[in-house]
């Protein structure tokens, strides 16, 4: 039992939007080490088949859990809703921990009964998402809207530059927004919370000009944080150092443009966090330093 809470935890996303789960978990869990895998030689999963998918996240859950993860955290909505299940199966030994929108607490807070779920194609289309609506929003007869936009995913990626698609496509959002009475939207990626404070600095504006209404800004990261703690917990295997771990960071491809962006995102939320970045060549295995 030692042996196991001195171990690593595991944490997967198809590229660096998991990062942002990853500053919840640190927050919550700062004595543990972690092993995160970004998958940047396919990334988006979004706009991917729901096999593909399945097969990439299985990859990446077979080499983190060759690391010797207590725990795995698949920090990336597309790729829990077509492959955690797949996952748990394959590894029943381990504790895989997957992503949901949060969309139940947003129903549950609505005002207007319209809230809106801003996620991939993959993620909305998803079982686990459209579970939830079926059991949770139709019941309480709150509308939901979804909206995917391919410009997100990559304006993350490349640390969010001020001249970009994506700015369009938020301000456009922002108007349907407004127009259908949404006063809950749920960021259904975990790329989009490092995109939380934008939002909401736009939506504060808009407001001021009497142009919007409040419109909540709900994600998942501190629910998944508070999951994983309790799971070691239960099972005794919270780790016992007092030492600030550094994080091993490995992409899958592109390493020197992931370690830039993933540097940039980790300073404004985990600056005193260390991080050795690693290049991951999944077809062979093998670790390039």
């Amino acid at each position: 039992m030692v042996e196991l809470a001195s171990a690593p935890i595991g944490v997967f996303d198809s590229g660096l939007g998991g990062l942002s789960v990853l500053t919840h978990l640190q927050r919550r869990l700062p004595f543990e080490r972690y092993i995160y895998l970004a998958d940047t030689l396919h990334v988006p999963y979004g706009s991917r088949s729901e096999a593909q998918i399945r097969e990439l996240t299985l990859q990446a859950v077979a080499w983190l859990h060759s690391q010797g993860c207590k725990l795995i955290v698949i920090a990336c909505n597309s790729a829990s809703a077509h492959g955690l299940q797949a996952a748990r199966r394959q590894y029943p030994q381990v504790p895989i921990v997957g992503l949901v929108p949060a969309l139940k607490p947003a129903v549950m807070q609505s005002a207007t009964k319209q809230v809106a779920v801003l996620a991939t194609p993959a993620t909305l289309h998803g079982y686990l998402l459209n579970e939830v609506i079926e059991q949770v929003a139709k019941p309480q007869q709150v509308t939901v809207h979804k909206y995917s936009f391919s410009s997100l995913v990559p304006w993350v990626e490349l640390g969010m530059p001020s001249h970009h698609p994506a700015v369009t496509d938020l301000d456009h959002l922002l108007g349907e927004l407004q127009a259908k009475k949404v006063d809950q939207l749920v960021l259904g990626c975990t790329h989009f919370p490092f995109f939380k404070a934008y939002l909401a600095q736009r939506i504060d504006e808009l407001m001021t000009h009497q142009a919007m209404g409040q419109v909540a800004l709900i994600d998942s990261g501190d629910a998944i944080a508070k999951r994983v703690h309790d799971l070691l917990e239960q099972a005794n295997q919270l780790a016992s150092h007092k030492e600030r771990p550094r994080l091993q960071f490995y992409a899958t491809g592109n390493l020197p443009a992931a370690e830039q962006a993933a540097t940039r995102l980790l300073q404004r939320f985990l600056p005193e966090l260390g991080i050795d970045f690693f290049t991951l060549c999944v077809t062979q295995h093998c670790t390039v330093y």
